[in-house]
């Protein structure tokens, strides 16, 4: 099983949120990339919204230099 994880980082935001979620399985990195997005960045939780998170995986662990924004 490899890890993956998703980063704020890398996405751009009026908030510059720092988090770096990493986990051994696809599921429980959604779940914890979900009630992050939902809690902090006020995302609404759809079918369409989990989609993208899960395309947004990466593999490994996050850098700990913050990668460039998109």
């Amino acid at each position: 099983m490899t890890r993956k994880y998703i980063d704020c980082r890398e996405i751009p935001s009026d908030s510059h949120c720092t988090v770096a979620i990493a986990a051994d399985s696809d599921d429980e990195l959604l779940e914890a990339a979900v009630q992050h997005a939902s809690a902090v960045h006020g995302h609404e939780d759809t079918p369409e919204f989990r989609s993208q998170l899960r395309q947004a995986f990466k593999q490994g662990t996050p850098p700990v230099e913050a990668p460039q924004a998109a």
